[in-house]
């Protein structure tokens, strides 16, 4: 069973010093329910179906399972979606042994930037760079399927 454990961040500040790497995303969701999404990936030249379950009551921690897919199966299925696609730049940023990823996002979301961090336990300590802001964990505002719902309306 594959567990995520994440934490989730506005961002305050210039964090592109930091930055080691990016890559291009696009993806779109085929089913979003409140036990459930469903979404394909294409991140560079790879592409991914992921299937993710609710969030706990802390909105820390759900079951998340992806697969790899071709990328041309990717392209089909993201044109299949009935909702807007999420374009973004996902930056990686390393701080004291973990690395944050920050999405800078495109099209629809244009000028939201967040900061998502994977931890291997909930009570994980970790040390907030100065350029993050506000913790938005488990606010669904700032999930991306709750973000393409509320385009829809």
């Amino acid at each position: 069973m594959a567990l995520e454990i994440e934490r989730k961040f506005l961002v305050k500040g210039d964090f592109t010093p930091f930055i080691t790497h990016a890559v291009h995303i696009v993806q779109a969701y085929l089913c979003i329910s409140e036990d459930r999404t469903i979404r394909v990936r294409i991140k560079g030249e790879k592409a991914f179906l992921t299937v993710k379950g609710a969030a706990d009551n802390n909105g820390f921690s759900r079951l998340e399972f992806e697969y790899p897919i071709p990328v041309s199966d990717a392209r089909e299925m993201i044109r299949m979606s009935p909702f807007p696609v999420i374009d973004k730049v996902r930056n990686y940023v390393p701080c004291a042994g973990h690395v944050f990823e920050v999405d800078v996002f495109s099209g629809l979301n244009e000028g939201l930037i967040l900061a998502e961090l994977e931890l291997q336990d909930e009570k994980e300590e970790y040390v907030k760079p100065d350029w993050l802001g506000e913790e938005v964990t488990g606010n669904p505002e700032y999930y991306n399927a709750f973000m393409v719902q509320s385009a829809n309306r």
